[in-house]
């Protein structure tokens, strides 16, 4: 009894802490404002509105209505609202197979063990962001494959999930490989024992294979996406390099021992797990293993598993109905309040907000990760130089960007080719630019500095 209202409070728990953390991702700040773009002009947009190397140009449309979605989430209840309603869509995800694991004679226990296992194991990749919807998605899927829908029945419930993934985040690749592996189990099982072939869960794989092509971008989506994983790995984007590399090795142990405790908990009674549930999470462990993004959807994976494997007792009383909805709005109303939006201190919100009220317009030369709240807080009287956006920018570009912070290229390279009317540096990126900038005071006026961001403004009269 007591394992049951751990489980029916537990939501509540996992969505308090989830609220309590601070929004670390800097990209959410340039979809966000992307995000007004698309609401504003009713549909995608599809040239480059930010850059001011690349303005006007073509440009993929990832996560388009993921990104309109959030965007009137925050013009509607500012960034309280949008951080419960993401924590929900994050969470939602993991509560939907748990769910699921629970309807089917799952113990309190084990599915109380399985949440919080999965829940610890990426608990530091959740911030604010249109991944969120990825997770959600997933987390349907999952849950209808443990649910036992017939696959018949699934596809009409399937296809329209594939094309609102798709485009609220460009991951339903994920579903693909998900369903191809349950699929491959079924076939193996027709061929060994003569079981029925499973041609309904082939032709859902196949389905959302082609779903990834249902976005404005069509076939182009798969050399952006290409494009974008490159510079990313190029640039030591630490979720898109492998575990052992050393930009991961902290996060690569913590995984490695929650693969560890899952593999001895499903060793401990192997007849009771399922092979399909247990080769989709092998396989997204491998995914992991070489880029460690996929470890949001591997713990999604390891639910059902975990879940499966733990034996569940003689007699088991449920909670009341009402009590994990009535927790997750109790805690939905009152942590906001106790602990309102806050920033990871690395973020030079304060700085860049002196910017803009010294009514500076034009091109904004900024640490490439600050280049999202610099559009969001100026945008569209400024444009920026950077940005975190790897596929936007040339694989020259970020070397130059590289040269920059080296000192190789001067300040008057930099001004020649961006022209900028401020400056939001990062002291360890970007000390020699600093350097450059202190010297010539007659040019740049210094706004602000501290240890985390130091600000330049063009003085009236200073062309470039």
């Amino acid at each position: 009894m007591v394992a049951a209202w751990l489980l029916a409070i537990a939501p509540a728990a996992m969505l308090a802490v989830l609220l309590l953390n601070p929004v670390w991702d800097v990209d959410i700040f340039w979809q966000l404002k992307l995000g007004e773009l698309i609401l504003a002009r009713g549909g995608p947009v599809m040239q480059e509105p930010f850059s001011a190397t690349h303005f006007g140009q073509p440009m993929p449309t990832f996560a388009w209505l993921g990104q309109a979605v959030m965007a009137q989430v925050r013009l509607t209840t500012g960034w309280t609202g949008l951080r419960i309603f993401d924590a929900l869509c994050w969470l939602g995800g993991f509560l939907l197979v748990a769910a699921a694991c629970r309807r089917r004679s799952g113990s309190a226990g084990a599915v109380l063990l399985a949440l919080a296992i999965a829940f610890f194991a990426v608990l530091p990749l959740a911030s604010i962001r249109p991944q969120s919807f990825a997770v959600l998605c997933f987390g349907a899927l999952l849950a209808s494959l443990r649910t036992g829908f017939k696959p018949w029945g699934m596809t009409v419930l399937a296809v329209p999930l594939f094309l609102v993934w798709q485009n609220l985040h460009p991951s339903v690749s994920i579903a693909a490989v998900t369903l191809a592996t349950v699929a491959a189990i079924g076939w193996w099982r027709c061929l060994r024992s003569g079981e029925a072939a499973p041609w309904e869960l082939t032709v859902l794989a196949l389905l959302a294979g082609l779903a990834m092509f249902a976005t404005p971008d069509g076939w182009h989506i798969l050399g952006a996406s290409a494009a974008n994983a490159a510079a990313s790995a190029a640039m030591n984007v630490n979720e898109w390099l492998p575990l052992w590399h050393p930009m991961n090795r902290f996060g690569a142990v913590h995984l490695l021992l929650i693969a560890v405790m899952a593999t001895w908990i499903v060793l401990r009674n192997p007849q009771r797990t399922e092979a399909g549930e247990l080769a989709v999470a092998i396989v997204f462990f491998g995914m992991t293993l070489f880029a460690s993004r996929f470890a949001l959807f591997w713990a999604v994976t390891l639910i059902p598993v975990i879940a499966r494997a733990v034996p569940p007792p003689a007699a088991e009383r449920r909670t009341p109905a009402w009590l994990s909805p009535l927790a997750l709005i109790a805690v939905a109303a009152i942590v906001p309040i106790l602990r309102p939006t806050h920033f990871d201190e690395k973020i030079p919100l304060a700085a860049i907000e002196k910017l803009r009220t010294s009514r500076v317009k034009g091109t904004i030369f900024a640490h490439f990760p600050w280049g999202g709240p610099a559009i969001d807080v100026g945008s569209p009287e400024w444009r920026v130089a950077y940005d975190g956006r790897y596929y936007r920018y040339t694989p020259e570009e970020w070397a130059r960007y590289r040269a920059i912070g080296d000192g190789a290229v001067g300040l008057d390279e930099v001004e020649r080719l961006y022209r900028p009317a401020g400056f939001v540096l990062s002291p360890e990126w970007n000390g020699r630019l600093i350097t450059e900038l202190r010297a010539q005071p007659q040019r740049w006026r210094l706004l602000s500095a501290d240890r985390v961001a130091v600000v330049f403004q063009r003085k009236s009269g200073a062309t470039p």
